[in-house]
């Protein structure tokens, strides 16, 4: 077996991606989509009239509106492709209101359940703000279920899972990222601070009994997915999954259920305060959660920039 077989037996595999193409090749059982994907995509001829379709088919909609239709339309592509859930995002821009988040998340289920999509093969991507987790709080108990994306700390997660969300993304590229650059340091295998950050979220999340599922995201290199092989979830790009089906060597298991986590991880409870202070000791994921956010709401404003010009 290729490695992308070897690692499928001991990890569910997510196409991080909005091509069609892409997810038909490899076979993933889940999708993961985001503001930044969807624009990547219908700048290409194939994808454009779904674009065009959106706009042609709400002449009257704002532009927001006209991209929830676009996101759904994606969204339903990909499900008759993949036999699991598609990840779809609330716009960046509502990633402080709680209210706004909430009510963003239960439109888009709504237009799903409208295409005759059931709302358990969907997971709303929320940003891991305090707000964002506030509302996906507040979903998850409406049934809907939610996917927390820019997930850069410990702190993040376990305010996640205290919420009770389905699934967390801790980026384990943009981690790597940040630490690069801060240090000069090419790290590499077990060493990586995002490989070591999930492995610390798995960890936690085992000794303390949650059921949120731990999805590693954001790779940079094949390396960084077999350091996690055996994690819940990895969305992996299109480009990374050619690499792994390319390549026959052995893949280890890394992470397990049976393993002991580390004696020192004690059950935390955050409240707000805490979350906010754990969050701003923390350089990298404030950096990065911050970063994250304001790239997702400048390609929406490009997606919006798009719709314009096409009326």
């Amino acid at each position: 077996m290729n490695q992308l077989e070897q690692l499928k037996q001991f990890t569910t595999v997510v196409a991080d991606t909005g091509d069609f193409q892409s997810i038909q090749a490899y076979t993933p059982r889940d999708a993961t989509t985001n503001p930044s994907l969807i624009l990547k995509a219908v700048q290409r001829a194939e994808y454009k009239p779904l674009l065009e379709r959106a706009v042609r088919d709400h002449p009257n909609a704002a532009a927001a509106a006209v991209i929830d239709h676009l996101l759904i339309a994606f969204g339903a592509r990909i499900l008759d492709l993949i036999p699991g859930r598609v990840s779809t995002e609330v716009d960046a821009r509502l990633s402080f209101d709680t209210a706004g988040t909430v009510a963003k998340g239960r439109a888009l289920i709504a237009l799903y359940e409208q295409a005759g999509i059931g709302r358990q093969r969907v997971l709303i991507k929320i940003a891991a703000t305090w707000e964002g987790i506030r509302a996906a709080e507040v979903l998850e108990r409406d049934g809907i279920r939610c996917n927390m994306t820019l997930l850069f700390s410990l702190g993040q997660a376990i305010a996640c899972a205290e919420a009770g969300a389905q699934l967390i993304s801790p980026f384990v590229g943009r981690i790597y990222d940040w630490y690069r650059k801060s240090t000069g340091i090419d790290y590499a295998g077990a060493d990586d601070p995002g490989v070591q950050s999930v492995k610390r979220i798995y960890s936690y999340y085992r000794k303390c009994g949650y059921q949120t599922e731990v999805m590693g995201a954001s790779f940079r290199n094949t390396a960084q997915i077999l350091e996690l092989a055996g994690c819940d979830f990895l969305t992996i790009s299109p480009d990374l999954l050619q690499q792994l089906a390319d390549c026959d060597a052995p893949l280890e298991r890394k992470l397990c259920d049976e393993a002991a986590p580390p004696a020192r991880l004690i059950k935390k409870s955050l409240d707000e305060s805490t979350f906010r202070l754990m969050l701003n000791e923390d350089a990298m994921a404030t950096e990065k959660l911050a970063e994250g956010i304001r790239a997702f709401c400048a390609d929406s404003g490009r997606l919006k920039q798009m719709i314009a010009a096409l009326r």
